[in-house]
């Protein structure tokens, strides 16, 4: 009986140890170029990138391909404690050349989000289909970033009698082609579109949802099964947001706790500029702050303990922007959550 019950409680400890080092959410990393220096606000010097892996290795966090992440809380399963995801926009080669060889070297997985067309006309800035067949043996899978890599919400797209058959071109056109080229390494369950320059709007929303594919942004911050699947954020990490301080708060963010973001949409025009963003939180929360893309603080109005809007004090310029929200969570961390805006430009 004795004997019985020690199981029983040692299968209790080791049960709630597991629960414990889980979580339902997890940190998704952007990347674009490497040691390009040509291209300052899309590359990452490798000394730093280096620097990140390894903090990532000796910290023991766990490092998934986005799309078993996304199956993960898709289906509400719980995620190893301090999960990353690494991934790379638009197939440049320094991706090969210099990425790749240390995160083959540590045998840690990323996500290459294609645009075809420069591959196909064998441009020497992209990579080529063997150089991502040979990653695809060594922990890369690939996803969509349409064929050619085209704004998908300005005006001169947005007001054409022809804009759901270009957008869906784009984005079919990519998929059959990265499908023949590599295989089984494409993201298919789910498949995945990474928007090109992170914009989306509530019209490519539906019609990329229509289209079957989880939408993949750039604007900052974790992300849980609470998620817009349709607009996963990510945190950029070139033109000087990697560098290791922001690195390490950043990687151990939580979602902000949100009941509601009253509108989802990121058009801004004359008529709204400055927009309002309105957000209800399902607690709330000491320090809560939001600032824009420039980094100065934003006015907020509590219409509620848990309720608040938020707005620039200045119009926002062409062609984005942001607000970022943050407020202290436990054990130093921080909560974040960021907002697209997609400024059109002034008539």
């Amino acid at each position: 009986m004795i004997k019985t019950g020690l199981k029983f409680l040692l299968a209790v400890v080791i049960i709630s140890s597991s629960l414990s080092a889980m979580q339902s959410h997890a940190v998704v990393l952007q990347y674009h170029r490497f040691d390009e220096t040509k291209y300052p606000s899309t590359s990452l010097s490798m000394e730093l990138f280096t620097k990140q892996i390894k903090y990532l290795v000796e910290n023991n966090y766990t490092v998934w391909p986005l799309s078993k992440v996304v199956r993960y809380l898709l289906a509400k399963k719980p995620l190893p404690d301090k999960t990353i995801v690494l991934t790379m926009d638009d197939a440049y080669r320094s991706v090969y050349t210099k990425a790749y060889p240390l995160l083959k070297k540590y045998h840690l997985p990323f996500t290459l989000f294609v645009n075809s067309l420069p591959i196909i006309h064998e441009s020497q800035n992209y990579l080529t289909w063997d150089e991502m067949r040979e990653m695809g043996k060594n922990g890369a899978e690939f996803a969509n970033h349409t064929y050619s890599h085209q704004y998908l919400v300005r005006d001169n797209i947005e007001n054409s009698k022809n804009y759901e058959n270009y957008v869906t071109n784009e984005i079919q056109k990519c998929e059959v082609k990265i499908e023949k080229e590599l295989g089984t390494k494409v993201c298919t369950a789910p498949k995945m579109l990474a928007y090109p320059f992170g914009e989306y709007d509530a019209k490519l929303i539906a019609l990329v949802k229509k289209l079957g594919y989880v939408g993949i942004a750039q604007n900052s911050g974790p992300i849980s099964s609470e998620s817009n699947f349709m607009a996963l954020t990510r945190f950029p990490m070139s033109g000087g947001y990697g560098v290791m301080e922001q690195f390490v708060l950043k990687i151990d963010t939580l979602p902000l706790p949100l009941a509601l973001v009253e509108s989802e949409d990121t058009i801004v025009d004359e008529s709204n500029n400055p927009p309002l963003l309105t957000l209800a939180l399902q607690k709330p929360l000491k320090a809560f702050q939001c600032f824009n893309a420039n980094g100065e603080k934003l006015t907020m109005k509590w219409l509620s303990e848990t309720k608040v809007t938020i707005q620039s004090t200045q119009p926002l310029a062409y062609p984005r922007n942001h607000y970022t929200c943050t407020a202290p969570a436990e054990d130093g961390r921080w909560y974040w959550y960021s907002h697209l805006w997609v400024v059109l430009r002034t008539k």
